[in-house]
């Protein structure tokens, strides 16, 4: 079974399943990400980001340097995305990213996780994370596995989202709690 077909089997990953797989992928991953933090222009960052992602990055959309991502294959990101400097993602369980969302400086999206048992702590817990559209993430927010977080919604700086935020929602605060509905005009 390769990589991908245990990955999409289930939630729970068995890491000697997958250690040499996922270690190549990351090894190879890191390399790109020297490239891309130090090339000097858009146009080279692009070219690298479609060997980290494997696929083209939307022209609309923008990864500022640095970045870091440990897999960089498991991330979908959509058109008109800004994503601001020191943004980190595991994704190896996953992460979307749709249209139209803002993330701040030091966003960290986290798609696995770990068993609580001390004999499966280095099993693999994979859950996906879903930023929706026009979703806004401020600085150093980190959103856990298997999180969604909703259309429009805001998380306020600093927050550390545990469950999913509903659509139109702001939340703040370590665990993330609703502050109130976005206001529009």
């Amino acid at each position: 079974m390769n990589l991908d077909d245990l990955i999409n089997a289930g939630p729970v990953v068995w890491a000697g399943d997958t250690a040499a797989a996922t270690d190549a992928v990351v090894a190879e991953t890191g390399n790109h990400l020297i490239d891309f933090n130090q090339a000097r222009t858009a146009a080279e960052r692009r070219i690298i980001l479609a060997d980290i992602l494997g696929y083209n990055l939307p022209a609309s959309s923008v990864i500022n340097p640095p970045f870091q991502t440990d897999f960089g294959r498991h991330t979908i990101i959509g058109e008109h995305v800004f994503i601001n400097r020191e943004n980190f993602f595991v994704d190896l369980g996953g992460i979307t990213i749709e249209d139209d969302v803002l993330l701040g400086p030091r966003v960290t999206l986290i798609s696995v996780n770990h068993q609580e048992d001390p004999a499966h702590r280095r099993d693999l817990v994979l859950k996906s994370v879903r930023i929706c559209r026009g979703a806004w993430l401020g600085a150093n927010v980190t959103v856990v596995p298997g999180v969604t977080i909703g259309a429009n919604a805001i998380v306020a700086a600093g927050a550390v989202v545990t469950k999913d935020v509903p659509a139109n929602a702001m939340v703040g605060g370590v665990p993330a709690h609703f502050i109130r509905n976005v206001q529009t005009h």
